[in-house]
């Protein structure tokens, strides 16, 4: 797994609901664990895959796609998780 780091760089008011659809997508495609947001700077994302092809994954959001953003990964293997979460252990 990965947690996408995402940081603003620019105004991402413009883009929002295409980079909300594009979450959207992936949440559906089972790509993405799940995703929010952190107050005035960016949001966090959990991405199934590993790094290469979450990095490609990531690249197509429309904010990095307008230059209002920026991301950081971090690779990650869980190893425990809380009841009713454990299809997320490897």
């Amino acid at each position: 797994m990965i947690i996408v780091l995402l940081r603003y760089t620019g105004d991402v008011t413009p883009h929002r609901d295409a980079h909300v659809a594009w979450l959207r997508e992936a949440l559906a495609e089972g790509r993405l664990v799940t995703a929010g947001r952190q107050p005035d700077t960016g949001g966090v994302l959990i991405a199934r895959g590993d790094r290469s092809e979450v990095e490609a994954w990531a690249a197509q959001d429309p904010y990095r796609l307008a230059g209002v953003a920026e991301n950081t990964f971090v690779e990650f293997t869980p190893s425990m998780a809380a009841p009713g979460l454990e299809s997320l252990l490897p």
